[in-house]
């Protein structure tokens, strides 16, 4: 493999053509799609698109399980000249009306279940089912050439999870989403011989790069809906997968499984992103995958992914971010505006090509994240500004330290709850946690830990382990203990349904 991958950049929808022909490119229920199939099948749908929806740069929407039109509309939508807008396939009808609103989407695909939830007005597009497309597409017969979309022309809008206020669409460009691809085939080392898991929302931005980088590196996609872990180990038997990117909550759930051998001896490769993974998981997944490469990752909608950790560093470092992909910078900046020393706490800054658009038609916010590099940048340019508070080591490795949006002020110190939490895992009792601040007339916030215990556990030692390992002020006022913990819609642990959960206990 190169040092450094390849920067020029083709239109998106190239990826359908790098395959060799006749090798599978989407490993679907009912049939497989060899290279050759998988670009005729996306000029078809372009085709059908362009038919539907005239003009260049219109909205085209998906609200669909993992499906083959949705695995082909990244590419198809951008073949046709319009900007995809993925939707989540576990948003309600109430986020679903707000993206369709938002975006101005001129149409929208979902299947039969979905579209009868929306009331009339929600969708002032065109609606169609998904099975019936194809039998038009079919009948259509048209399928359009590779496109020559510019670099810099829209290519998506994703819609993020909305945890902080209504959903907001980050706009990603050909250049975003090709190079994206690029640099994660690169440094996961995906070959021709790989079988990707796709089992992330293709909504979420490291959902869809498992087709995007995967295609790019000539591979297979096998696309999951599952309704249990246990699904996702029988799958990976069946197909014999090598790859899979998962989450924090999954990776627990999948780490405490009984795997059978034919399935774990195939996987080759683990990714996570969307929160830190413990020390206990990292060790967790280590013992249970011993042959397989564990990447631990960082990233943001707006600059689609930033660092990750080298696999043969996890052992030594397990709760390391790492360092820059390629083609991103990443900065630490102190409050004041410098680069941060050593162990010196500060922003991610995130620069380079990866940096997406803005936000869709949300001037404000876009100049409250997107702002100018800071003046020691290599790169310059606009750059993301996370929000995030991290630390790099001596040896140049990043570690995550929390929001600064997120960080409880309690008895007039500035608490990580990553910290709360690790501390809570670290004890052997909690599985997963969740730590949050609430208001306290005496403590300004009080810390409140949301958790659910690992079996037989004795969860009245929790407060006297934390008080050993933890200064007072950072040790929870009140314990809440869930049988199941709630995820967001991408899968990560959602705080802040827990947060409104314990509000409104605390005022019925």
């Amino acid at each position: 493999m190169p040092e450094s991958p390849d920067p020029t950049v083709f239109p998106l929808d190239h990826l359908a053509l790098r395959g060799e022909r006749s090798a599978p490119a989407l490993v679907l229920r009912n049939r497989t799609l060899s290279h050759e199939e998988l670009n005729a099948r996306v000029g078809r749908l372009a085709a059908w698109l362009k038919s539907r929806v005239g003009q260049t740069g219109a909205r085209v929407a998906t609200w669909l399980p993992k499906t083959e039109l949705a695995c082909l509309m990244p590419l198809a939508a951008v073949r046709a000249g319009l900007v995809h807008v993925p939707i989540n396939p576990l948003l309600k009808r109430a986020q679903v009306t707000h993206i369709l609103g938002d975006s101005g989407a001129s149409l929208l695909i979902a299947n039969k279940a979905r579209i009868d939830t929306l009331e009339p007005g929600d969708a002032t597009c065109v609606v169609f089912e998904e099975p019936p497309v194809w039998a038009e597409v079919e009948a259509q017969g048209d399928e359009l050439p590779p496109s020559d979309a510019a670099p810099d022309s829209l290519a998506a809008i994703l819609y993020t999870s909305g945890s902080t206020g209504r959903p907001k669409g980050v706009m990603l460009s050909q250049a975003n989403l090709w190079l994206g691809a690029v640099s994660v085939a690169h440094y996961l080392k995906i070959t021709p011989a790989d079988r990707v898991l796709a089992v992330l929302p293709l909504a979420f931005d490291y959902g869809q790069n498992q087709l995007l980088s995967t295609w790019f590196a000539s591979g297979s996609v096998v696309p999951l809906d599952y309704l249990t872990p246990r699904d996702v180990a029988k799958a990976v038997a069946k197909h014999g997968v090598t790859t899979i990117a998962a989450v924090p909550p999954l990776w627990l759930q999948l780490a405490e499984l009984d795997w059978p051998q034919e399935a774990a001896s195939s996987l080759r490769r683990m990714t996570n992103s969307g929160g830190a993974l413990t020390v206990p998981l990292v060790r967790a997944l280590r013992a249970k995958f011993p042959w397989a490469d564990l990447y631990p990752m960082y990233g943001l909608t707006e600059a689609f992914r930033s660092t990750y950790l080298d696999p043969a560093l996890v052992d030594a470092h397990p709760t390391s971010m790492g360092k820059a992909i390629p083609f991103a910078e990443v900065l630490v900046v102190n409050d004041l505006g410098a680069e941060a020393a050593t162990e010196e706490e500060g922003e991610l800054v995130h620069t380079g090509p990866l940096v997406a658009q803005g936000y869709w038609q949300d001037a404000q916010r876009t100049a409250e994240r997107f702002k100018p590099a800071p003046a020691f940048s290599r790169l310059g340019g606009m750059a993301v500004w996370s929000g995030d508070r991290v630390k790099r080591d001596a040896a140049g490795l990043l570690h995550f330290v929390g929001r600064r949006d997120a960080m409880i002020k309690t008895s007039g110190n500035r608490v990580s709850p990553q910290e709360v939490e690790e501390a809570a895992v670290a004890t052997g009792i909690v599985a997963e946690a969740v730590a949050l601040g609430l208001p306290d007339p005496q403590l300004g916030q009080a810390i409140h830990l949301v958790a659910r215990a690992l079996p037989g556990a004795i969860t009245e030692d929790l407060i006297p382990a934390l008080t050993r390992a933890l200064p007072n002020f950072m040790v929870p006022r009140h314990v809440h203990w869930r049988q199941e913990m709630p995820v967001s819609p991408n899968g990560k642990l959602d705080r802040v349904a827990l947060a409104a959960e314990l509000a409104e206990e605390a005022h019925p």
